[in-house]
């Protein structure tokens, strides 16, 4: 009988096992979503008997509506648990694409129509069937925390246009025009935007469009996730409201995690182009092939049913988001812009930077906050704007009454 390796040579596994595994330069370039890692710090510390309210993270603490888990159940009763066609159930886009119809004015085809496990998905499925090395990719701050990093991940190099405070975080068409190079691949437009809950107008969108009308080259990606969470510039409008011209450049990402409170379901969809959806179903197919199938029976019944919960989601945040700013605005050091959607506030903190010797910036600001008051908010320079927080209302008006109330002392202490 041979001896195994490890019996004439111990000491050869022992070199193996402490010898670091090389990765892969992709994912050596890229972070952990840092709201993840808030939250997570946040759980760790209520598991440990803290008093942690977390405004962390980006989900509706609503549960999802009984009719979608009805859809779901019935489903999975009526035996909808194999696999489906790659680019998901044809009634689902069938009702995506009169969601757009109904609802935006805009007319697809079933094969512009790409259904994901959310709209995570949705832009890392296009980020990796439009992405060549060295292409640019336009990204405006502050930004989703997970823009770049997708971007690199596609080998893509994110390029970043810093948007002001005073200007409402809104790129301006003068930014656009100088940011353009022969390089640039891609525009991300998020609106409303995750983090400052500000939307575009239509008026807004014109002037940038003729912008991209100089420029054939440059794609846009419009992310749409909060496209009903929103209270003003209403009617919603997109880029492609605006200037039709776009329509064979422009993708629309959006998806049901928000709008119905269904994050855990995780189902995203695209339109657009169909040449570039079938690049992207064919990248899908060798990914996560279909999404969910019960998920995608949720979804449907979530598009096609009644949107009145939709409608009372969005009147409580309203409710909750004016409350935070009245309380906010109070509040010395701290200056805020009221949201037109979503459910974050993005407020500036430079005024209470540097009053005391280890709250010099905005990451040791949120751990102040986390360690002082309770309070688990995300540092903005996790999207890419230093001397700012983001606030997230996702949680009962209980909460955020305690919430406010730890956030005046914890400024009091500091400017006192």
């Amino acid at each position: 009988m041979t001896p195994s390796r490890s019996a004439t040579n111990p000491k050869s596994d022992e070199a193996m096992t402490k010898k670091t595994i090389e990765l892969a330069e992709r994912v050596k370039r890229i972070k952990p979503s840092p709201t993840l890692a808030v939250a997570a710090r946040a759980e760790e510390l209520q598991a440990a008997g803290k008093n942690i309210i977390s405004m962390s993270i980006g989900e509706p603490d609503f549960d999802t509506p009984d009719f979608i888990k009805e859809a779901a159940i019935k489903a999975i009763r009526d035996g909808h648990t194999k696999y489906t066609a790659v680019d998901g159930i044809k009634p689902l886009r069938q009702a995506i694409v009169e969601k757009f119809k109904r609802e935006n004015n805009l007319n697809f085809e079933l094969n512009q129509i790409l259904v994901s496990c959310g709209a995570k998905h949705s832009l890392f499925n296009l980020f990796s069937a439009l992405l060549n090395p060295g292409d640019e990719v336009l990204i405006p701050t502050p930004y989703w925390v997970s823009y770049p990093d997708m971007v690199l991940l596609a080998d893509g190099k994110p390029v970043f246009i810093e948007t002001r405070f005073e200007d409402h975080f809104k790129l301006s068409p003068a930014q656009l025009e100088a940011a353009i190079t022969p390089k640039t691949k891609l525009l991300i437009i998020g609106s409303p935007s995750n983090p400052s809950g500000l939307a575009y107008s239509a008026d807004e969108l014109k002037l940038l469009a003729e912008v991209l009308l100089r420029h054939p080259q440059v794609i846009v990606a419009s992310d749409e996730i909060y496209e009903r969470n929103i209270w003003n510039h209403l009617p919603f409008q997109n880029i492609l409201n605006v200037c039709p011209e776009l329509h064979d450049r422009c993708f629309i990402i959006n998806g049901v995690s928000k709008t119905y409170a269904m994050t855990g379901w995780r189902i995203g969809y695209t339109a657009g182009p169909a040449s570039v959806i079938a690049a992207m179903k064919k990248a899908q197919s060798q990914s996560t092939s279909s999404p969910t199938s019960i998920s995608q029976y949720a979804a449907l019944a979530a598009l096609t049913g009644d949107q009145s919960c939709v409608t009372e989601m969005t009147r409580a945040y309203k409710e909750r988001h004016d409350f935070v700013i009245g309380e906010l605005q109070k509040m010395p050091g701290i200056k805020c812009i009221p949201s037109d959607g979503t459910f974050y506030t993005f407020p500036s903190i430079a005024g209470l930077l540097n009053r005391k010797p280890d709250i010099t910036n905005d990451l040791q600001f949120a751990e102040y906050l986390l360690n002082e008051a309770e309070l688990a908010v995300i540092p903005g320079s996790a999207f890419g704007t230093p001397g700012h927080i983001r606030l997230c209302y996702t949680t009962s008006m209980k909460n955020l009454v305690i919430a406010m109330e730890r956030l005046h002392k914890a400024v009091a202490k500091i400017v006192e």
